[in-house]
């Protein structure tokens, strides 16, 4: 993909999450196969209450709250707010990674063609 070293920046929400003790084990389970990760677990004082705030890539969010609420019996009540981008993993330039996926299918609905263009069909030989 030309000379640079190109990469996707993706939007992530913060997510905060309250659940009671027993039904924390569901949490963990859906923020990993939605690539996000927990990174503070406190209890809530005088209360049976947990407050998990993670990370999670916007892209992964859709279905999030239905999907939680059926892994912790509708223990859990999430709320979500934008929080910051992070650099999407992989090169944009090879169709393997999730980033030149998405690059791909960018070109497609485009209508151009799939390959990036290599820098020798701009670059000038006088």
């Amino acid at each position: 993909m030309l000379l640079a070293e190109p990469a996707l920046l993706e939007p992530v929400y913060l997510v905060e999450i309250q659940v009671p003790e027993q039904a924390m084990g569901g949490i963990y389970g859906v923020l990993t196969r939605r690539r996000g990760h927990v990174f503070e677990e406190a209890q809530r004082p005088g209360t049976p209450l947990y407050n998990i705030k993670a990370y999670l890539p916007v892209n992964e969010s859709f279905g999030f709250v239905a999907d939680l609420r059926s892994n912790t019996a509708g223990q859990a009540f999430p709320q979500s707010v934008f929080d910051h981008y992070q650099v999407l993993p992989g090169v944009p330039s090879d169709k393997t990674t999730k980033a030149g996926g998405i690059v791909e299918a960018m070109r497609i609905k485009k209508g151009l063609k799939p390959d990036c263009p290599a820098y020798t069909d701009y670059y000038d030989k006088l």
